[in-house]
């Protein structure tokens, strides 16, 4: 007969616990178990999957007999078929990850995340599946994990369903199979981790029991303060590392200008009797737009009216203007000529004006639209200097690697510095005598202005024009 015990089992993203195949856990026994519920549906003690590392430990150090029939995973000898010299900096995240064994490394857009976690996987020798936000993110991971370990490696997501000790997935297949697959593995990585915090992401990690866990991202924080829960359900930030550093090293050498554009006159005119109704608006309702609540107060007063409708309006007309500026199209066309022979992106915040450019200028254009194949035919022009210059509205602001790219041109974005951040990073990936530069376009004596100034807050922008 079994030694009296603790049974710890795996159940649908959260772990069952047991006592001698009775859920009447001694008293004594349960003082001593963090996270743990009674669930009155199924009459059983509950815990979420991601707090198993927490519950091992503590049962292992108060010499708790147990039985672990959760864990769907065993060690994997996982060698490595490439020669990696890393980075001083590498280095040091590698050292500062492993003191826990969990965390979130903040490196840089062309700093070696994917490096870094290969390194991570190495050393780990566990199962490992690698989250991230995008298929094409997904291949490109799957790629080079099939080189850096010279095995097999799935992928869940964008039709493809196939599961491998070391697995890629997006956020959103993993989301999809998590009940057959929280226990699998044992390292979990999150690319672009800043998005975990998001309502359905986080249960990939809380119906994970992964023990290790690491996070990789240009840029933990995020504007509703959400990155608490990511240090939570991924561990603390343990090593971090800005643009300005490694600028000229690890990353190419990089300008930042402003170009302040004159609209057209009547675009002028037009912005400026829209805004004046918009800004009246505010007036009238005492709404202040930088308070915390501003935007949310805003939108609630002004569906409540008719004359609050058109302040609505108004808003987006005023912002549609200097976004979408005509006069920036003549600059658009000054910096191509000006950068001719270089790899040019182009970045908007919205769609139509990403197209309308694509058609001024016969150059690809990339949405969230496109088509599969005609993104990786676009990528793959645009690497092969076929298509030198791509306009994009957001689909290249993450991850996709184009590092034949060196001049940005934003046409138009929004204010958040995570965004400035990744557009920067996209043309600043190293390589010989390459000089990175990004142009900012804003439109002048309008609310663009004050867009450009948050974005402005970043220390990438310290030494730039």
């Amino acid at each position: 007969m079994d030694a009296p015990g603790l049974t710890f089992r795996f159940d649908r993203g959260t772990l069952l616990l047991d006592w001698n195949g009775t859920p009447d856990l001694p008293p004594e026994v349960r003082a001593l178990l963090p996270h743990i519920n009674w669930d009155e549906r199924t009459h059983q003690w509950r815990a979420p999957a991601w707090r198993y590392r927490d519950l091992i430990l503590s049962v292992h150090r108060r010499g708790i007999p147990y039985h672990d029939a959760a864990r769907a995973f065993q060690p994997l000898d996982l060698p490595l078929a490439l020669t990696i010299t890393p980075r001083p900096y590498q280095t040091e995240a590698v050292v500062a990850w492993e003191q826990q064994q969990r965390g979130v490394v903040a490196l840089p857009t062309g700093a070696g995340k994917t490096i870094l976690a290969v390194l991570l996987i190495e050393r780990t020798q566990r199962p490992t599946l690698v989250q991230v936000p995008t298929i094409d993110l997904m291949r490109q991971w799957q790629e080079i994990l099939q080189q850096s370990f010279a095995q097999p490696v799935g992928m869940l997501g964008g039709g493809v369903n196939d599961l491998q000790p070391l697995t890629v997935a997006t956020y959103d297949s993993a989301l999809i199979h998590l009940s057959q697959i929280g226990n699998r593995f044992g390292l979990v990585v999150f690319d672009e981790c800043h998005h975990l915090p998001g309502e359905q992401y986080q249960l990939t990690a809380i119906g994970s029991l992964a023990p290790f866990r690491l996070g990789l991202s240009a840029t933990p924080e995020r504007s509703d303060g959400r990155e608490a829960q990511l240090y939570e359900l991924c561990g603390p930030l343990c090593y971090e590392a800005h643009i300005d550093e490694l600028r000229g090293q690890t990353l190419a050498p990089y300008e930042v200008e402003t170009i302040q554009v004159e609209m057209l006159p009547e675009e002028a005119e037009e912005y400026a009797t829209q805004r004046a109704r918009y800004t009246a608006f505010l007036r009238q309702e005492r709404i202040d737009m930088s308070g915390p609540d501003g935007w949310k107060n805003f939108l609630w007063k002004s569906s409540r009216s008719a004359e609050g409708r058109e302040a609505f309006q108004a808003y987006l007309a005023q912002k549609r203007l200097s976004l979408a500026s005509a006069a920036k199209e003549s600059w658009v066309w000054t910096l191509l000529r000006r950068h001719q022979g270089e790899r040019i992106l182009i970045f908007t915040q919205d769609n139509d004006t990403a197209y309308r450019l694509g058609r001024q200028f016969l150059v690809p254009v990339l949405t969230h639209h496109t088509k599969v194949q005609e993104r990786q035919a676009f990528l793959g022009g645009f690497r092969s200097g076929d298509y030198p210059v791509l306009v994009t509205s957001k689909v290249l602001n993450e991850g996709v690697d184009v590092p034949e790219a060196s001049v940005g041109i934003v046409v138009s974005g929004s204010g958040s510095i995570r965004e400035h951040v990744q557009r920067l990073g996209r043309i600043l990936r190293g390589r010989p005598g390459k000089q990175a530069r990004l142009y900012e376009l804003i439109s002048r004596n309008t609310g663009e202005q004050f867009i450009n100034q948050r974005r402005r807050q970043h220390r990438a922008y310290h030494r730039s024009r």
